[in-house]
């Protein structure tokens, strides 16, 4: 076995070494390398064209009506727009392996009427959204010209497309959807913004809530005594705030909206709030969402309490967010795979700790996935100032493109890694 650097390392079979050995020196590969290479200006071009279609969380329709025509003039066959409104389509393999999903995120954190004209400044691309998940999407597409180009025919299935609802309040519907009731699906891949060492491999779940107090309001002389929902939200953040929770596995809590009231000389009628609750542990999430949920209807019940007014303060809780937690061995077959595939270029592959990516759900599912880095330089991510530099950036589709060769086969050359589930 061969370990990378690093902490958490992945050891890498002989069996996995074997597989990138022979890839990484078969003729038709490096005619694909080669292509990803020269392909990189015009990807560059299609990720600005992408970028630059308005999609917002909820409105993704005409950006994925644009990349299910491009889908299909590469090829792919069974287009289709799912119920969620994500786009996918099938390279069908020879049959004989496994089927992956390879795919990018049509929304952005950005409200409809941002202005996502690109602009160039030297090496640099800017527009909110160019990197997330611009690169993406484009990655996506770049793959399937140079599985084309240098003729490459799998053993397995790739079902290729890209997600809807992967940001924010989204909360992974698209994903979601996706594998819903399906057993046909042997892994999953995510591309993201991000340089090809990275490997993402565990899931932080997230737990989100809108909570509203409400009470009788008045004037703040005139009807003194009145409980306020306001009080009310203050003493549960009080709570809240004092909470203790495990560094390991990572657990996290945040307040991050909070609104109510009219005047400084009224008792608020309302007062709400949007509690974020994270953990890469399902177990401890869910313990941290119990005691959350416990102490928001305790403060409703003090303050009545406080001023002997039973049940004049009411609570409504709402979810607003429900995105699984999952977490998966480094030595697991697609880690494996990804960290082999860079080592065969030269890379020193790097596990990423926790986050939350479309590869939540099927990793949540334990379906083998991962989240990969589509090559470039990018920052300011969920900025205004965001930006994207493509030098060098076809690396990051390089070492993708490799990675799922290794996990479904390329016909002729090597089996599959990636084994099929059972029950199929």
């Amino acid at each position: 076995m061969t370990e990378t650097a690093g902490a958490p390392k992945v050891r890498i079979s002989e069996q996995t070494t074997r597989v990138f050995d022979r890839l990484i020196q078969d003729p038709s590969v490096h005619r694909a390398f080669d292509f990803l290479k020269e392909d990189n200006e015009r990807t560059t071009g299609e990720q600005i064209e992408l970028t630059e279609i308005e999609a917002p969380t909820f409105e993704e329709a005409e950006k994925g009506r644009l990349f299910a025509r491009k889908l299909s003039e590469l090829g792919v066959e069974d287009v289709a727009v799912d119920e969620a409104g994500s786009v996918f389509g099938l390279r069908k393999g020879n049959g004989r392996g496994p089927r992956l999903v390879v795919c990018a995120h049509l929304d952005t954190v950005f409200p409809r009427g941002t202005n996502v004209r690109a602009r160039r400044e030297g090496s640099r691309i800017y527009a909110p959204g160019i990197a997330d998940d611009g690169r993406g999407l484009a990655s996506v597409l770049t793959l399937l010209r140079a599985l084309n180009q240098a003729g490459l025919r799998t053993e397995g299935d790739l079902l290729v497309g890209a997600t809807v609802g992967e940001e924010g309040l989204g909360d992974l519907r698209g994903v979601k959807t996706l594998f819903a009731g399906r057993r046909d699906l042997d892994g999953f891949i995510s591309i993201e913004p991000g340089t090809p060492d990275r490997i993402t491999y565990l899931g932080a779940g997230s737990k989100r809530y809108k909570v509203t107090f409400e009470g009788p309001g008045g004037h703040s002389f005139g009807s003194f005594g009145t409980p306020s929902p306001i009080h009310a939200l203050g003493r549960a953040i009080g709570r809240i705030a004092d909470l203790e929770v495990p560094h390991h596995p990572k657990t996290t809590f945040n307040i991050g909206v909070v609104q109510g009231g009219t005047s400084v000389n009224t008792i608020a009628e309302t007062a709400e709030a949007v509690i974020d609750l994270r953990s890469v542990s399902r177990e401890h999430l869910e313990r941290l969402e119990s005691r959350v949920l416990e102490l928001i209807r305790q403060a409703a019940h003090d303050e009545n309490s406080r001023w002997r007014r039973a049940d004049a303060i009411q609570v409504r809780i709402e979810r607003v967010g429900d995105r699984p937690a999952g977490s998966q061995s480094p030595d697991s077959t697609i880690v494996q795979a990804a960290a082999g595939a860079g080592i065969a270029m030269g890379f020193r592959p790097i596990l990423e700790g926790p986050s939350s990516t479309d590869a939540n759900v099927p990793i949540d599912l334990g379906i083998p996935a991962v989240t990969l880095g589509g090559g470039g330089d990018f920052g300011g991510a969920h900025t205004l100032g965001e930006y994207y530099d493509p030098t060098d950036a076809h690396l990051g589709v390089q070492k993708i493109l490799l990675t799922i060769l290794g996990l479904v086969g390329l016909a002729g050359v090597t089996d599959p890694l990636l084994p099929k589930r059972s029950g199929q």
